[in-house]
């Protein structure tokens, strides 16, 4: 049986990193975009990176540019863009497909695992996956769904 684990995927530099690294920790898995109404997400996302990554908590950002091209820039530009604006200190990966035949596996298998209400593709920028410290799927959220409105649910996992 696969899990989460089993997957790999590039950081921004382009080298393969396992998620088999975060064994162990909440997870929150986002795809993202430097040039969507959601952007801002990122302020939300940096909270709760920072309130709860002392305590086993790591956000992973996917850039994805298949969503009317809201995130065209190179990893580096997205990355010093993030960083520069929201702060960001949280990992981000290299940009993937998140649909489609060049999808990215570790989206095949999140969205295998929690289909969303309009079905298994991702609809937009900013759909959110948390994962739990034995790396299963436990909730799905859609773009509208604020970071904040999240917390209550990672603190769960985190004090299971």
């Amino acid at each position: 049986m696969t899990t989460i684990y089993d997957y790999k995927v590039k950081n921004i530099n382009g080298e393969d990193v396992s998620i088999e690294k975060y064994k162990g920790k909440v997870l929150l898995i986002v795809n993202t975009a430097t040039k969507c109404g959601f952007t801002p997400q990122y302020e939300g996302l940096e909270e709760l990176y920072k309130t709860y990554k002392d305590k086993g908590f790591e956000i992973l950002d996917f850039p994805c540019n298949q969503f009317a091209n809201q995130a065209p820039e190179t990893n580096q530009e997205i990355k010093n863009f993030c960083t520069a604006r929201f702060g960001v200190t949280f990992e981000t990966f290299a940009k993937i497909d998140v649909n489609g035949e060049n999808e990215e596996p570790l989206y095949n298998f999140l969205k295998n695992s929690k289909g969303g209400i309009f079905g298994d593709d991702i609809k937009w920028n900013f759909t959110k996956f948390l994962i739990d410290k034995d790396g299963n799927v436990v909730n799905r959220y859609a773009s509208q769904k604020k970071p904040k409105n999240i917390a209550k649910d990672i603190e769960k996992l985190l004090e299971a």
